[in-house]
């Protein structure tokens, strides 16, 4: 044993300690973003059931502008017209349910604006 020589020189290796454990109602770290800034969500992506455009489904082409009670179903409360990521009309029928709505409010069949 006197033989062998101790380098003291070398680097002294420090014993890895595992990472302290979460709370115990953590399950990920809270902050789980790239270096650009990004958020990783994984997997987990949130997916929507797509909306089906009402006239498509009923197999319907013309869209009545005195139909107010079908119009209404495509306006907010407050009179404005519902856009087409809302109420899930295609582009087709998206813009004649809009012309309709104008017609109809023009004849003062529907309101420009909701009383207050």
């Amino acid at each position: 044993m006197a033989d062998e020589i101790q380098n003291t020189d070398a680097p002294v290796e420090a014993p890895v300690s595992a990472p302290a454990a979460a709370p115990a109602g953590d399950l990920a770290p809270r902050d789980t973003r790239d270096s650009r800034g990004r958020r990783d969500d994984g997997d987990k992506r949130k997916f929507f059931k797509r909306k089906v455009c009402h006239f498509c489904k009923s197999k319907l082409d013309v869209v009545d502008y005195k139909d107010t009670k079908l119009l209404r179903r495509f306006m907010k409360e407050g009179g404005k017209i519902l856009p087409h990521r809302l109420s899930g009309n295609c582009t087709k029928h998206q813009r004649l349910v809009s012309l309709a709505i104008k017609r109809a409010r023009t004849m003062a069949l529907l309101p420009y604006k909701a009383r207050v």
